[in-house]
């Protein structure tokens, strides 16, 4: 038995992937604590793990980040997304780093392995040495050659024109990211290590292993990817059954639907149902599918009264929803897109800021859904879009395709086994 303690940021998002390793771990008998936010210490204990809150860290509640970080406002654009990174990912690394030192001190551990996003992991990890690795719940699309400049959602184009586009907007996107990282290496100091050499597309993962959610097969085509980073499928599906009462008292008309179910999801992160919630049941109103909507536990009720086709709740479980679907509508959630591509459903993605541009472009250029290019769609656009791969089979192919890939690559089995192979 060894002794493994897993970061996770307290989000949804991630809780859940990583909670999924650390029950298969548990399951082997390994001893596995897990530092997070007291919001998700529950969450993990409930599959054996032990959970280590936040301590010196400042902790936060998801639904209300300006309560704990005042310049975190509920906006849109660069601007905001650069300082989201700088107050709540970067600020907090350095009291991270305090407390898994603490909890290293409290009872060592045989291997640390961390949520990207969860810095305080790599500065604890130089702090001790030793061995330490990724494990992560987000998109692991490194840049690299023939791959466009990332976060603008673009597509590989070939000859003069796209080496041109991509000179030119690679030059831009190097230079913002070389302002976050002079913002990382201040971080750095502040946690009492050295400057290193990592790039702002590399800080956040380990050198010696990184266990990546996904699929080889989602990113474009590429040949350089670094040998230390392995793909393990969705990590969503932890294989515990839908607790009692999980179902909504609607479910019985998923179940008996004679017409195709449409999912509509903005995940958990983003709470304006204006966004694409709302547009997507206009858009559906008069159409012959079932619409099922996923609050998440952000969004607020939604106002009525709704059309005759549309279903709500705050949450549905995947497990018993994605196999009787026949298209998700999502912002591009990264876990969202994993679990519907795993069952072979195609997508209609609104992907607005953070990573889900590249998610939208990505499940495009595969064939396995739309991308409307925005996080906030016209009802027309969501209309049109959804039309076409409910009409068309390839889509549903393109997503077949996929998921066949990522069940392949075996989800937290696969996750536990890497991170077993990397015990000393």
């Amino acid at each position: 038995m060894a002794s493994i303690l897993l970061t996770s940021m307290p989000f949804a998002g991630h809780a859940r992937p990583i909670r999924a390793v650390a029950g298969e771990l548990v399951r082997r008998g390994h001893d596995v604590r897990v530092y997070t936010g007291r919001s998700y210490v529950a969450l993990f204990e409930e599959v054996g793990a032990r959970g280590v809150p936040w301590q010196a860290a400042p902790d936060f509640d998801e639904r209300d980040y300006a309560a704990t970080f005042p310049r975190m406002q509920e906006r849109k654009g660069a601007r905001q997304l650069l300082i989201n990174l700088e107050d709540l990912f970067l600020g907090t690394a350095p009291a991270q780093a305090e407390d898994l030192l603490a909890a290293h001190d409290d009872q060592p551990w045989d291997l640390l392995a961390g949520d990207p996003m969860a810095l305080g992991t790599r500065f604890a990890a130089e702090r001790l040495g030793g061995r330490w690795a990724t494990v992560s719940p987000i998109a692991v699309w490194l840049p690299g050659k023939g791959i466009p400049p990332t976060g603008l959602g673009l597509t590989p184009r070939s000859g003069v024109v796209g080496t041109v586009r991509d000179a030119v907007l690679g030059a831009a996107s190097r230079a913002a990211g070389r302002s976050l990282a002079r913002v990382y290496q201040r971080t750095r100091r502040a946690a009492g290590l050295a400057p290193d050499r990592e790039s702002f597309a590399t800080l956040w993962y380990s050198p010696q292993l990184v266990v990546a959610a996904g699929a080889a097969g989602l990113d474009y085509p590429r040949t350089d990817l670094p040998a230390h980073i392995h793909f393990a499928g969705d990590l969503t599906d932890d294989g515990a059954p839908t607790p009692p009462g999980a179902l909504p008292d609607w479910w019985d008309d998923v179940v008996r639907a004679s017409v195709p179910v449409v999912h509509v999801t903005q995940g958990t992160a983003h709470v304006d149902a204006h966004d694409l919630i709302l547009p997507t049941i206009e858009a559906l109103a008069g159409e012959e599918v079932l619409v099922v909507v996923g609050l998440g536990h952000r969004t607020d009720p939604l106002p009525g009264p709704l059309p005759a086709n549309v279903r709500v709740a705050p949450m549905v479980p995947y497990a018993e929803l994605l196999s009787r679907t026949s298209l998700v509508v999502t912002n591009g959630g990264y876990g969202g897109v994993l679990q519907a591509l795993r069952h072979d459903v195609p997508l209609v993605v609104a992907g607005g800021d953070l990573d889900k541009p590249e998610v939208a472009a990505r499940v495009a250029w595969h064939g396995a859904g739309v991308d409307l290019r925005t996080g906030t769609p016209r009802a027309s656009a969501v209309r049109a879009a959804c039309r076409a791969v409910l009409g068309e089979p390839r889509y549903r192919r393109a997503a077949a395709r996929l998921g066949a890939e990522l069940r392949s690559l075996g989800g937290a089995r696969t996750a536990a086994d890497l991170l077993e192979a990397h015990l000393p």
